[in-house]
């Protein structure tokens, strides 16, 4: 076999390793460390982890002959046992890997040590804890040593064999730590036998528990070189165990977790137990048993002459043949001496009498899987597989055991797996030529489970492919006769259910259309709704309700957030129709919904015939909207107005006109309906009531108390009464009511006469007995209205009285006004000869040619016009003028500029005709400059600006105005440069 492909593979370490000390006899390794024992008592130490390695004498100052017989180096590579034995007998040392000099166990003496136990999850550099150290004439021993102590702590003796004395050629230990203390599991091994001692406490306690009990054994009879026992470790625990047994390896697991309790106390921990015949490892006839043994994770290292053979713990074949270079010296003397291992580093070791090798393992597990799978342990297979071509391979393996076994939907299963070695045509088409349509849809079902997100394409064909198998097995079962009914429904209904749920998990991937039209095509209708659904193609999902007579399901629908609200008003005529209560409760329970667009259903609700006694749902749903919703629709008012005429009873639609809905809100109207509507509907359907409120409303009182008259006097009356801000209307329809009146009277004239006073009464005095004495016949006698004119003719006569005392009332107060009038004309205001005026803040009564008069006014003297007010403020006419147009409104100031303009124009005119002797004129013009003068002081002198309306006016104007704008960026300073070049000034102090 190629090197590179070799699992392990043979390296020379050391050709000449004992330096001249005698030849090698015993050998241990642990944790990069390897300890040789020699010929001449030497023990030699070599440590690869940090390069170093020293020798010791353990046969100083012994005469005779000494030889090592065996040596043991705990996990950790810092201690060391040796026993040495020569003519004086055997002594037992103890070594630690920081000592120079041996400690020899002097209780030890004269017994040879075979074997040692460490406690491989306890043990420290520092310390060796409890040993457990196995002799030749079958004794146990426990020690322990403290590196500190440079002695040992103590030496307890353990166990003996005494039915079948025989010496201890392995021992192995495990623990674990328990709530109720330390449980020990240890191992022994004799030529023959296979101890196991377990128990709970200290050791000591342990083996004392088997002076009353049986030891637990497996007896192998046989002779072999060197019976040896060995434990694989992995991760800080033990795996499996194997036996260098005369009938062969006996080897198996080692379960530590397990607590299967035996009858005698011992808890056996042992599983998968086998025996490896020595049969199997020779080709001929002749059995060679191995000399000795090594073990790793998959694998036995045996040791047969001079080579070592590899052998398969799983498959129990020879894998390879290990070979060494020997010297000629070392070939033709003893060869390969044993094999030891180090679990901690993971390697091999085979020394012969000079030389060490060095056993590596090479990805020792790659080809475990062809291993298990050539033994059908198929899940074993897989947890060893180390990529997808490999499991492709068993899960090849697996799919065609179970096709050619008929098992077609387990071969489907394993079929789906595969992703290289297998096509998917390949494997659809086995299953199609094989008729097995089940097993096809589980291989495609299988597929897609193991498809990424991102093979999209390839998922819908093979969702779309399924989808079309399910319905055939779906028509299948519908089509079979020979299946009993019960079976049938048993089975339809299963893979109905499994339909569905694949509709649900692939309605993501599944093309919309062709699915439906697969459905459609097959006839599943339940199944189209369903996966409709699951589209959110609610249309069609309602559709079906509705055809089904399942009201309630459609409306649950609808009331779905993600169902669009266009579909309430698509569906609402055929709900309403079906379930009026249902509907409209639900209507009422929706929100965002617009009445206006349910209209039409409801109008064809309503034209259908109901019972007498039936709740109108319609007219249920249009209050809600009125009443609750507060809707403004005027087609909704409408709709309810014209339910409501429809009624054999008027009092809803009487209270529902007279209610204002709008009233107390801006730019509302009361109501909402159309009153012309509202009329004509209540005509067309006689509701004589309702036509005299909509008349009222409308303001059309002289045909509501027409029509009321017709219907009630007393409603006549009413609605005249209504009318307060138009006496005369209100007279007028006082006076339709009262013809009515007098004209229904059919009793004595006396009695008509005496009802018709009684009806002046009710008029609160509107109506006098002159109104309608036209209404009574013309042969009435007076005498039947004396009473009635003569309080009439009282009433009169007050009336003339107060009238005459307003007359005298005004009389006096006019006099009154006309002395107040020529009182004012006589006011006067002093001003003092330093007052100014309040624009210009010159003197008022100062002479001097500055002044200009005004135009417009004439001047008395050479003082300017001027203006004075109560308050005590005083202005030249001129500026008072000026102020006045600049502060007032825009065509204030226009009237004030356009009266000067005429009052200088007539001015000038007067004058004029002054020197040409024209009288006549002069006097008329004289007189419109009076007239315009007097409206030019209303305009400008109405009250004072600085105390008036002007001035507060003026608060809210700006202190800059728009136009002042170029001004004030005149003012602003802006940064330059050139004060950069300023030279600095001193000043003079």
């Amino acid at each position: 076999m190629d090197r590179e492909r070799q699992v392990f593979t043979v390296d020379l370490l050391e050709r000449y390793a004992t330096k001249g000390r005698g030849v090698i006899t015993a050998m241990a390794a642990g944790n990069d460390v390897i300890v040789l024992g020699t010929s001449k008592g030497w023990v030699i130490r070599h440590d690869f982890g940090v390069g170093d390695s020293y020798d010791i004498d353990l046969c100083a100052g012994r005469p005779g002959e000494q030889s090592i017989h065996r040596v043991f180096v705990d996990p950790g590579g810092s201690h060391c046992i040796a026993t040495v034995v020569g003519a004086g007998g055997a002594e037992t040392y103890y070594t630690h890997a920081k000592w120079s000099k041996p400690r020899l166990l002097g209780r030890l003496k004269g017994l040879v040590v075979n074997a040692v136990a460490w406690n491989r999850q306890q043990i420290t550099e520092a310390s060796t804890k409890e040993v457990i150290l196995g002799t030749d004439n079958g004794q146990l021993y426990e020690i322990a040593v403290d590196e500190k102590d440079k002695r040992e702590k103590y030496i307890k003796f353990l166990y003996e064999l005494k039915e079948l004395p025989q010496a201890f050629m392995g021992l192995q230990m495990e623990t674990a730590s328990l709530e109720n203390g330390t449980r020990y599991y240890v191992m022994a091994v004799t030529p023959t036998r296979l101890y196991s001692f377990t128990g709970i406490g200290l050791l000591e306690t342990v083996f004392a528990s088997y002076l009353d009990r049986a030891v637990h054994f497996m007896e192998l009879p046989g002779e072999v070189p060197n019976s040896e026992l060995h434990f694989f470790i992995k991760q800080r625990r033990t795996t499996h165990f194997a036996w260098l047994s005369g009938a062969g390896i006996y080897y198996g697991g080692l379960n530590f977790g397990a607590q299967h309790s035996c009858p005698n106390g011992d808890e056996n921990f042992v599983e998968n137990k086998a025996l490896l015949d020595y049969s199997k490892l020779s080709k001929g006839s002749e059995v060679v048993k191995p000399t000795s043994m090594a073990v790793s994770e998959f694998h036995f290292l045996l040791l047969i002459g001079n080579k070592v053979k590899v052998v398969n713990r799983i498959s129990e074949h020879i894998i390879e043949e290990l070979h060494f270079d020997l010297t000629s010296e070392s070939a033709s003397r003893s060869g390969i001496i044993g094999l030891c291992s180090d679990a901690t580093a993971g390697l091999f070791y085979a020394y012969d009498q000079n030389s060490v090798f060095q056993v590596s393992v090479n990805d020792e597990d790659r080809d475990m899987w062809k291993v298990y799978l050539d033994m059908k342990e198929y899940a074993a297979a897989l947890a060893n597989c180390r990529d997808s071509f490999h499991r492709d391979q068993v899960y090849l393996v697996q799919a065609d055991a179970a096709f050619s076994s008929r098992d077609f939907e387990r071969a489907a299963s394993f079929y789906a797996k595969i992703t290289y070695i297998l096509s998917f045509e390949e494997v659809a088409l086995k299953f199609i030529s094989a008729g097995e349509q089940d097993a096809l849809r589980t291989f495609l079902l299988h597929r897609l489970d193991n498809l990424t997100k991102d093979d999209k394409c390839q998922i819908t064909m093979i969702s779309t492919w399924a989808t079309e198998l399910y319905l055939d097995k779906i028509n299948r079962l519908l089509l079979e006769e020979d299946s009993t009914v019960e079976n049938h429904g048993v089975e339809y209904q299963s893979i109905i259910q499994e339909f569905c749920a694949f509709l649900s998990d692939s309605k993501d991937v599944l093309d919309e259309a062709t699915t439906m039209k697969l459905l459609e095509s097959y006839g599943r209708v339940e199944e189209l709704v369903y996966f409709a659904g699951l589209k959110e193609q609610h249309e069609i999902v309602i559709h079906h309700y509705l055809q089904q007579g399942e009201t309630k399901k459609a409306l649950e629908l609808l009331q779905k957030p993600a169902v669009p609200i266009d579909l309430q008003y698509k569906f609402a005529p055929d709900l309403i129709a079906l379930d009026a209560y249902e509907t409209v409760e639900s209507w009422m329970g929706t929100k965002n919904l617009n009445p206006r667009k349910l209209i039409p259903a409801m109008m064809r609700y309503s034209s259908e015939p109901h019972a007498k006694n039936e709740t109108h749902e319609v007219i249920k749903y249009l209050e809600f909207c009125v009443h609750r919703l507060y809707n403004e629709d005027p087609g909704i008012h409408n709709l309810l107005l014209s339910l409501y005429a429809k009624q054999e009873d008027d009092s809803s639609l009487l209270r529902f006109l007279q209610c204002k809905f709008g009233k107390g809100r801006d730019n509302v109207p009361d109501f909402f309906y159309d009153p012309k509507y509202a009329l004509r509907l209540c005509l067309k359907e006689k509701r004589m009531r309702a036509c005299v409120h909509i008349y009222s409303m409308m303001s059309m009182h002289e045909e509501a108390v027409a029509l009321a008259l017709q219907v009630d006097p007393e409603l006549a009356m009413a609605e005249a009464d209504k009318v307060e801000d138009d006496e005369d209307l209100r007279k007028k329809l006082w006076m339709m009511v009262a013809k009515h009146v007098i004209g229904q009277e059919k009793g004595t004239k006396r009695e008509n006469i005496r009802k018709a006073i009684a009806f002046l009464k009710e008029t609160d005095g509107l109506l006098k007995i002159e109104d309608i004495l036209p209404f009574f016949p013309d042969f009435a006698l007076i005498d039947d209205f004396k009473e009635a004119i003569c309080s009439s003719l009282e009433d009169y006569n007050k009336q003339i009285e107060e009238l005459k005392q307003e007359m005298n009332d005004a009389t006096h107060g006019a006099d009154n006004i006309r002395k107040d009038i020529n009182a004012l004309a006589q006011r006067y205001a002093v001003i003092d000869k330093d007052e100014d005026c309040g624009v210009c803040r010159r003197k008022i009564l100062n002479v001097g040619g500055d002044y200009r008069i005004s135009r417009g006014y004439t001047s008395v003297g050479p003082i300017a016009p001027f203006y004075v007010f109560p308050c005590g403020h005083a202005f030249h006419s001129e500026c008072l003028i000026a102020h006045v147009t600049r502060c007032t409104t825009e065509s204030l100031a226009e009237c004030i500029l356009d009266l000067q303009k005429q009052l200088t124009l007539l001015g000038d005119g007067t004058r004029k005709d002054l020197n040409g002797s024209m009288a006549e004129d002069s006097v008329s013009s004289t007189t419109n400059a009076d007239k315009l003068r007097s409206q030019l002081d209303d305009a400008v002198a109405g009250e004072c600006p600085y105390c008036g309306e002007l001035m507060i006016r003026e608060i809210s104007l700006p202190f800059i105005l728009a136009e002042e704008s170029q001004e004030v960026d005149s003012w602003t300073i802006k940064p330059t440069n050139n004060l950069l070049n300023l030279r600095s000034i001193s000043l003079p102090s």
